[in-house]
């Protein structure tokens, strides 16, 4: 009998060590959790990131705010919860964070202070806010949000009788881009920009018609915003978009490029007289690499640099002195952060950014820069998911590790 019981407890434990697998199974995403969008403060002392997650119950993505130092301690949660906190924003000084959260449902702006470590709602917005920037002073958050316009119909249709049941009336589309895949039919709206005071309340909106606006950069003395915007009126040419500058003041718009083609993401120099640009002269081609150019504030003295580089160039960022900029490109299935002087020199500054795409983690990655030059960024490979890492004075540093305990013993496929 005691020997029975010996082969039956051995060929039990048998059994459950050859029921744990040694490679990755479905489910095994439910465990994952990615590093997005980090922002390092403005001293370069701290790092805030969105700690992506997936909720099993829901089969929903959800995602936490979590803080660390950049010498890797102080490692802690900021927020938590089965909701999505994204988007965090320092302020200039350091002392506040904004960020999105769908908390209460619809996603809404909040407030972190800090030093006292106490959050709250400062809007009741009825659209998503995207793209938020502090102004230089610290008191007030540019964003951008959709506007719907009214949906037009057909005035040809007889009025229904009182009770009748009659089929949907027909959808009157006069838009170029009217669906996409995963939406369906598309409502008519326009992305604006609103201003928001620092301490809440209504977002007044400072742009209206039939356009989209995009990428907004504070002037430095926050009495202006440099955005981009397709105002020639022809949707039919979506890629012909322009820079402009937006007074605030008086409300009025100077725009700033005139060449037939996109130019997009201005940043303006920390001194204000220059803004760095992305574009290209449109030639019709079904692809052209997007470029990089610096021009002066009036636009005047549009200059390429970088021209001999043959990749498309991203998130581009100022150095504080003004005398380079900072920008991330993909090469050989790696995404690479350096930067260049004004005449086109470039030094490497970080390499192998992984992004929220497990099929393609190079694609998505992304980084941040603090006054100091120290730079937050999401360090991941195809066989490893997105984590956080430091560079400073050329070196980089692994700061975060949060899925070890699911893959260190997994033996993963390498991709070459």
């Amino acid at each position: 009998m005691k020997y029975l019981f010996t082969l039956i407890l051995t060929l039990f434990t048998l059994v459950s060590f050859a029921q744990t697998s040694d490679v990755l199974e479905p489910l095994d995403i439910f465990d994952m959790e990615l590093v997005g969008d980090p922002q390092i403060s403005p001293d370069g002392s701290k790092i805030v990131y969105v700690r992506n997650f997936k909720d099993i119950m829901t089969d929903g993505n959800r995602s936490n705010l979590w803080i660390i130092n950049s010498d890797g301690t102080g490692h802690r949660p900021l927020t938590s919860g089965n909701q999505n906190d994204y988007a965090p924003r320092w302020s200039p000084d350091g002392s506040r964070l904004a960020y999105v959260s769908s908390m209460d449902g619809k996603p809404q702006i909040y407030m972190y202070w800090m030093k006292e470590g106490a959050s709250a709602k400062i809007t009741n917005l009825q659209q998503s806010p995207r793209s938020m920037q502090w102004s230089p002073d610290g008191k007030k958050i540019a964003l951008i949000m959709t506007v719907k316009e009214e949906q037009k119909r057909f005035n040809v249709l007889p009025p229904k009788p009182k009770g009748a049941k009659w089929a949907d009336p027909p959808i009157y589309i006069d838009e170029m881009k009217y669906r996409a895949d995963g939406r369906g039919y598309l409502e008519v709206s326009y992305s604006q920009i609103f201003l928001l005071a620092a301490d809440g309340g209504t977002p007044r909106q400072m742009t209206d018609g039939e356009y989209n606006h995009n990428g907004i950069s504070w002037a430095p003395d926050s009495k202006s915003i440099i955005f981009s915007a397709n105002h020639h009126g022809n949707e039919m040419e979506p890629r012909n978009s322009e820079i402009h500058e937006l007074i605030l003041a008086s409300g009025d718009i100077k725009t700033l490029t005139k060449r037939f083609g996109p130019d997009g993401s201005p940043k303006i120099s920390p001194d204000g007289t220059k803004i760095a640009y992305l574009g290209q002269d449109d030639n019709f081609d079904g692809y052209q690499v997007g470029k990089l150019y610096v021009m002066n504030r009036d636009g005047s003295g549009s200059k390429m640099l970088c021209d001999d580089l043959d990749r498309d160039i991203g998130n581009i960022n100022w150095s504080a002195d003004g005398k380079s900029i900072v920008f991330q490109y993909d090469h050989h299935g790696n995404t690479y952060v350096s930067k260049t002087d004004m005449n086109g020199k470039r030094t490497q500054l970080a390499e192998n950014l992984g992004g929220l795409s497990l099929g393609r983690p190079y694609s998505a990655g992304t980084y941040s820069m603090a006054k100091n030059g120290n730079i937050a960024f999401t360090l991941g490979t195809t066989e490893h998911p997105a984590d956080l890492a430091i560079a400073m004075g050329g070196k980089s540093k692994r700061l975060t590790w949060g899925n070890e305990d699911l893959i260190e013993y997994q033996k993963l496929c390498k991709v070459e």
